[in-house]
């Protein structure tokens, strides 16, 4: 189906259907997590992009985290600086650090701001270091300089989003010192979300959700509870690299956020699905 076969009526009770949806959302705090193939991929990044914009412009307060491992990979093998991975997170030396925070802060921080204002929305770019919003530690000295977070001032976040901005934030923080940290894009989400006491939480990855069978797309299990989840990492369902993005979404939950939802973002609009309409994507983690 085109937009040109949409009659208006069609349009009316389809706008009609997603109010009681917008009305939940409405004046909320809602934090995307970004990443995957929808950030690479330019129609996809379009359609998120607009998105988003459309949340913002019905009431809701969107927060963009991204991350942008690729795009970080590819600098650093342009600059022949070695990659290196300890249970999925990347070894970040002083050399990479300053690739890291060049890429995430720099050029594709400014890309998601670009497109958003492209798109006639409003839309700050900022990273941790910004107004010391996210304080850290050095997770351990075998990682480098990968921070584990201490504390989020949200009042910069705040001051954005009641102005009609949507903060597009990088996963980079500092320490007492001054110093940079590379940090999980999840991990920043989930705890940003806490702080901001969000609605919800929405992890737009390159998979559908936990699934029962990973080859077997009709085995996706639409809701999860900690309780639940902890069962089916027990029984090696919730495994590999599935285990870190699940953990990140049970942390968003116990810092207080009401719904996580992990969803597939290279399905189209699929954020406007499964928050404005019955039918619902991906799995949906909730409070015990």
């Amino acid at each position: 189906m085109t937009v040109s076969d949409v009659s208006n009526a069609m349009r009316a009770k389809i706008l009609t259907a997603a109010v009681p949806y917008i009305k939940e959302y409405t004046d909320k705090y809602v934090v995307v997590k970004y990443g995957g193939n929808a950030m690479t991929d330019p129609e996809l990044k379009k359609s998120v992009m607009q998105d988003l914009l459309l949340m913002n412009l019905v009431g809701i307060k969107v927060v963009l985290v991204h991350g942008g491992g690729p795009e970080i990979n590819a600098v650093l093998e342009k600059m022949e600086i070695e990659s290196t991975f300890k249970n999925g997170l990347r070894v970040t030396d002083a050399p990479t650090m300053d690739v890291v925070q060049m890429v995430l802060a720099g050029k594709v921080n400014k890309s998601l701001v670009a497109n958003i204002v492209e798109h006639g929305g409003k839309a700050v770019g900022i990273c941790g270091i910004d107004g010391n919003m996210i304080k850290v530690h050095q997770k351990n000295s075998e990682l480098g300089f990968v921070g584990e977070i201490d504390e989020i001032d949200t009042s910069l976040i705040k001051t954005l989003v009641d102005n009609g901005y949507i903060p597009v934030v990088s996963s980079v923080g500092v320490d007492d010192n001054g110093v940079a940290y590379n940090i999980n894009a999840d991990t920043v989400a989930a705890k940003l979300a806490g702080a901001l006491e969000s609605e919800c939480m929405v992890a737009m990855t390159n998979i559908d959700g936990v699934m029962l069978d990973k080859d077997d797309p009709t085995s996706l299990l639409p809701q999860l509870t900690d309780a639940e989840v902890e069962q089916l990492k027990a029984d090696g369902i919730i495994a590999g690299g599935m285990i870190p993005k699940v953990d990140c979404c049970i942390d968003a939950i116990n810092e207080g956020v009401k719904k996580v939802f992990i969803i597939n973002g290279e399905v189209p609009h699929s954020i406007l699905i499964e928050l404005l309409t019955n039918e619902g994507l991906g799995t949906m983690f909730v409070k015990a």
